[in-house]
């Protein structure tokens, strides 16, 4: 099976899954990131809502990180150990925080309720750790794994810009999810956290064109520049079209609810799909490619049976649970 793919194919295949589970764990687990990131220290009961609204489904979002996780361990093992030894101590704190957020979900529900918010305040801060970690990594590795001055400057505007995004998309799933003060107070977060989202955007692009050369002729040079354009330029009308609907819908009585959700979903994947052009085809940005980092093709044509099997099994789930778990949250039961 799959003995006719050459290597070149295989790993384009493993990179476009690649890519695929970064993507989904970005959008689905960053709005319960930023769900974390949002819950107010002093209202117990919107804390309490703002739980409910994930709990179905936040076990199914991590599941993406796994499958992220273990694609480039036993597709690009290379790039994986450069990662780690460059990265060793933010995914360490990463790992922490996601440790955090787990204990705090379960242990919120068995304690004794004047300790209950302790735990509530656990999993906001967890939540914080895990999505400054990750944008700072995130930053850390656009630069080619760099650790010089400029770099480690550019990982924390990186930190601050993916901790924003969380926070927003967070809102918007509130708006989707919450209804009455809470909606009305995720309205006004996700006001907030458009103007972020946008500087942070803004602020990224134009420091990342100066990282590396061939990605600032690709994006300012004719005719593939102008062609390029289109992806900035439509985030930024996607962000118009929801600065204009955070305005409106309130006013709409739940009727579209579901638009500042989609939109930030639309961006997501516009920035994503502008990175992976940037960057096509390293796997280290600037020092490792596709083919310098990939396993042999046995292994990959041996791990690609169960990557058929399993992907659609978890997308399937995936699918599953949200649709049982549409409309508005209800309050949590826990047996």
């Amino acid at each position: 099976m799959f003995e006719s793919l050459s290597l070149e194919t295989l790993g384009d295949i493993y990179v476009g899954v690649f890519g695929l589970a970064v993507l989904l764990y970005a959008i689905l687990d960053g709005y319960d990131l930023g769900v974390g990131i949002l819950m107010p220290p002093r209202h117990e009961a919107f804390r309490d809502t703002m739980i409910s609204s994930i709990g179905p489904y936040w076990d199914a979002n991590e599941t993406w990180l796994v499958l992220a996780v273990g694609i480039l361990l036993f597709a690009f093992p290379d790039a994986h150990n450069r990662f780690l030894q460059t990265l060793y101590l933010p995914a360490t704190f990463m790992l922490l925080g996601l440790i955090m957020r787990g204990v705090s979900f379960d242990f919120r529900a068995k304690v004794a309720q004047v300790k209950k918010r302790k735990w509530d305040l656990s999993f906001k801060y967890g939540s914080l750790v895990v999505t400054l970690t990750q944008g700072y990594m995130l930053g850390i590795y656009v630069t080619g794994l760099r650790t010089d001055l400029w770099a480690q400057g550019f990982a924390l505007l990186s930190a601050v810009g993916v901790s924003a995004a969380y926070a927003f998309i967070g809102s918007c799933w509130l708006i989707l999810k919450g209804e009455g003060e809470l909606q009305e107070k995720a309205f006004h977060w996700a006001r907030r956290g458009l103007l972020a989202l946008a500087i942070g955007i803004s602020a990224v692009s134009l420091a990342n064109l100066t990282l590396h050369d061939d990605v600032r002729e690709m994006w300012l040079t004719a005719p593939t520049g102008y062609y390029l354009a289109a992806i900035p330029i439509s985030c930024f009308i996607l962000l118009s079209l929801c600065a204009v609907s955070l305005k409106k819908l309130p006013d709409y009585k739940g009727k579209a609810d579901w638009l500042p959700f989609a939109i930030a979903l639309l961006v997501f994947t516009l920035c994503f799909a502008a990175f992976a052009v940037s960057y096509y085809p390293y796997v280290v940005p600037g020092e490792m490619t596709i083919l310098d980092a990939i396993s042999a093709e046995g292994s990959l044509r041996f791990l690609l049976v169960g990557i058929v099997i399993v992907v659609p099994c978890i997308l399937a789930y995936t699918l599953l649970v949200y649709r049982i778990f549409a409309g508005k949250a209800e309050a949590l039961t826990y047996y």
